[in-house]
């Protein structure tokens, strides 16, 4: 009987046909090979993540880059990727992760136990804002983020109380974030430029309002899943003695590899989707071929996808850091692939590295209370609160 270590029941099936169409419409993938195929098309186009609504906007306002494909999608990336390179995130950003950490788990030691939700939550608000150029905020970002970002979202909308109060709340968390935060940073580049990612969009001619766009867009790619990553791989370490003794004994590249395991098998977006702009083929069963037509949408599991035996070998829902990967990276799907594929990967990975290994170096470090774990259905991911941390 094989192995299932994953904390994280998302109710879905592994396994089965690599390709599907549902009842819906929606094409669902499973299989490893036939996810990559998708996301690495040209012909296919970002689905899902509010895009919808970000398609109502004027032509003339310019689209964060989440929400952008083709030529102009490139470009940017092409750009902007001197702030994610291993060096620079060696030697620009470790510093930080190191001193916002230590920082954090001061106040572990201060009062003998913590919230874990906020203490990572703090470190990849602060690591985030150094990458975006979001340094000037009045204090409280930690807060305006988590209203922007609830647990449990409502549906906003102009025909009933509800839907009205969620228009509101929504308008008011960004222009609070907008106040606070966007504006000040705007205005210190404005007078001088640094290196920093809204230096380069003021370069490139961008209004304040779009790079309040931009910068909710990285808030939650570089702070949110960075969050949930950093608590789950705690619970994991918490709850598996021998791995937690690998893990601390380990040597960075080999802690890497175990969070990327971590990763593959619980990854923090569960699902991503695109649609095609002119029929994609996509590698089914028995090497036979799926076409999918243009305008459907194609739907990918990342769970399922990231746990294809014909990609990561046996025993796929076991904790297995050194396995042989026939034909995968590291983290399997969880950072994305293709021209979205995640920019921050190794910003994410190495500041949970960062943190987790100074907090397990504590001594008499334990967990008192597991997480409660709720799941954001606009990317069938996770979100893990109320795991407290203690030192006996």
């Amino acid at each position: 009987m094989s192995t299932d270590a994953r904390k994280i029941d998302r109710g879905e099936q592994l396994g089965g046909c690599p390709v599907s169409r549902g009842a819906d419409g929606v094409w669902l993938v499973r299989g490893h090979a036939a996810a990559r195929a998708a996301l690495r098309s040209t012909d296919t186009v970002q689905a899902g993540l509010g895009v919808e609504t970000v398609e109502k906007m004027p032509g003339k306002v310019r689209r964060p880059v989440l929400y952008r494909d083709g030529p102009e999608h490139r470009e940017h990336r092409r750009q902007t990727a001197k702030y994610f390179t291993p060096r620079r995130v060696d030697e620009a950003y470790r510093g930080i992760m190191e001193r916002v950490s230590d920082e954090q788990l001061a106040k572990l030691r201060h009062t003998g136990h913590a919230q874990l939700s906020e203490l990572s939550f703090n470190l990849s608000i602060d690591v985030a804002c150094a990458v975006i150029g979001l340094t000037e905020s009045r204090p409280g970002l930690a807060q305006r983020l988590e209203r922007f970002f609830p647990e449990e979202f409502g549906e906003p909308g102009f025909t009933s109380l509800n839907g009205l109060y969620w228009v509101w709340r929504q308008a008011r968390n960004w222009s609070s974030i907008f106040v606070s935060d966007v504006r000040p940073a705007v205005r210190a580049r404005r007078a001088r430029r640094r290196d920093d990612l809204i230096s380069h969009l003021l370069d490139e001619g961008c209004t304040s309002a779009e790079i309040l766009g931009e910068c909710i867009t990285f808030a939650a790619a570089g702070m949110v899943t960075t969050r949930e990553f950093i608590n789950l791989s705690a619970w994991h370490l918490f709850t598996d003695d021998a791995l937690r003794e690998r893990y601390c004994a380990a040597e960075e590249a080999e802690r890497i590899a175990i969070l990327h395991e971590l990763l593959r098998l619980e990854p923090v977006v569960g699902h991503l989707r695109r649609r095609a702009t002119a029929p994609v083929e996509l590698p089914g069963e028995d090497g036979e071929t799926v076409t999918v037509p243009a305008g459907e949408v194609i739907d990918i599991q990342v769970s399922a996808t990231n746990t294809d035996e014909r990609a990561v070998g046996e025993d796929p829902l076991a904790v297995c850091p050194a396995r042989p990967l026939t034909d995968a990276t590291a983290p399997g799907m969880s950072f994305g692939d293709g021209a979205h594929k995640c920019p921050g990967s190794t910003i994410a990975v190495l500041e949970t590295d960062v943190f987790l290994s100074k907090l397990f170096a504590l001594p008499g470090v334990a967990m008192r209370t597991p997480p409660r774990i709720s799941m954001n259905d606009a990317i069938g991911g996770y979100e893990l609160r109320g795991m407290v941390v203690e030192l006996q």
